[in-house]
């Protein structure tokens, strides 16, 4: 599948890899819809000719609304790129008691099924294409999948049920000529690592085999761009992560 002329959309495009995602298919020629909860997808949308839907991926309603907005803009869909998500630091006992029930449910309702919940959707959608290939899925699970840290229970959770749903969506879209693969990015400069003191990043940095440096949101775009095009690419989770191997 090219990028230029086909029809995209991205969840969590109003920022970090999303944003990156959604600006890089745009300067190749697609079109994109931006999905995303945060007020300032319109200004980011606007900034790179793309369309925006504030969507709640946890919610089956806001999920059909912003799958309906996206085929009225575009005419149809033939790549979801799956970016929203958040990540929840908490050990499974702290200083002030058990993790909280509430904040693991949560993240596993955004990342995992906010995930599930919009490319079901998209997937509907890509099959009335009728074409030798109907569409292109790609969910972001991270390398805390496999090796998360302390405080990572619930994050971990979620992107390892990313990882590992991966070739079952695979097969189960197969007869409807729909690929599916996942990106396990490592330490990334989005917008919430940048605004850390200069010295935190460096550490982070630090622990990446090589290149020593956190990886670029447009690096994760290219890798998405990449999938995309490569047809023979199906069913695999592609680290992203120069290297790294969290301890």
């Amino acid at each position: 599948m090219e990028l230029a002329q086909s029809r995209a959309i991205v969840t969590g495009g109003a920022s970090g890899l999303g944003l990156a995602t959604a600006r890089h298919f745009r300067e190749a020629g697609a079109e994109v819809m931006i999905l995303d909860m945060a007020e300032a997808g319109q200004a980011e949308a606007d900034r790179i000719g793309a369309g925006f839907q504030r969507t709640d991926v946890t919610d089956e309603a806001s999920a059909e609304a912003a799958i309906a907005a996206s085929v009225a803009r575009m005419g149809g869909i033939d790549i979801c790129v799956n970016c929203a998500g958040i990540a929840t630091g908490e050990r499974v006992l702290g200083r002030e008691g058990p993790h909280r029930l509430d904040s693991f449910r949560r993240t596993i309702e955004i990342n995992l099924i906010g995930s599930f919940n919009i490319m079901r959707l998209a997937a509907a959608e890509m099959a009335r294409n009728e074409r030798d290939e109907n569409g292109v899925i790609v969910n972001t699970a991270s390398v805390a999948a496999f090796d998360g840290q302390k405080g990572q229970a619930a994050y971990a959770a979620s992107k390892a049920a990313i990882a590992g749903m991966t070739l079952p969506l695979a097969r189960d879209l197969a007869s409807q000529r729909i690929r599916v693969c996942a990106i396990a990015p490592g330490i990334f400069g989005t917008p919430m690592l940048r605004g850390l003191p200069q010295d935190v990043q460096d550490s982070l940095a630090e622990e990446v085999t090589f290149p020593k440096r956190l990886g670029e949101p447009e690096e994760y775009a290219r890798l998405a761009a990449f999938i995309v095009a490569n047809s023979y690419l199906n069913g695999e989770v592609i680290r992203m992560d120069g290297a790294l191997r969290m301890r």
